[in-house]
């Protein structure tokens, strides 16, 4: 397993008790497709930044190029403490030689880039945006290829991802 590809994961598609109503969303197809093949390095952003589970769930608002990150009910703001925890947390990643993550789609923490909706001041939708981690995460790491847990059952965006995951892998040997 120590020479297994590292690839970044959220962590409820492993089966972890992390989401805001304190459930997973365990996916045996990449469990069972790519777990022999790569090493995981789990990643909730929400828990990591020091909420609880459960939790209030959230959303994105306001402007879609720069939105927040808040509680849908008592509209509290997230989003310093998500970047601050982000900051570390990308930093600790940098030593792994990731070749690949795979993020949950609709968390507003985790989903892929332009794939979950921002609300706007209105209330009603204002554009599409990115989970705030997973953009970060694309910031700092430009190069290592990210995609959706939903989207890798489409024949075609599963062998693209795996091509950059593999090339990544065999630059990084």
């Amino acid at each position: 397993m120590a020479d297994s590809i590292p690839i970044l994961v959220s962590a409820c598609l492993l089966g972890k008790n992390v989401r805001f109503d304190g459930g997973h969303k365990r996916d045996p197809f990449l469990l069972e497709t790519f777990g022999t093949f790569v090493r995981w390095i789990p990643v909730c952003p929400e828990v990591g930044c020091g909420l609880s589970t459960p939790r209030e769930p959230m959303c994105l608002a306001g402007d879609p190029d720069a939105p927040r990150l808040v509680g849908v009910g008592s509209g509290t703001d997230h989003t310093e403490r998500m970047m601050r925890w982000a900051k570390v947390r990308l930093r600790e990643l940098e030593s792994i030689g990731l070749c690949g993550y795979i993020c949950k789609k609709n968390s507003p923490s985790c989903s892929g880039i332009g794939r979950i909706d921002v609300v706007g001041d209105s209330g009603a939708a204002a554009g599409p945006g990115s989970g705030i981690f997973t953009k970060a995460f694309v910031e700092r790491f430009p190069h290592v290829p990210v995609e959706e847990e939903g989207r890798l059952r489409d024949p075609v965006v599963r062998e693209t991802f795996l091509e950059k995951v593999f090339a990544l892998s065999s630059r990084s040997a």
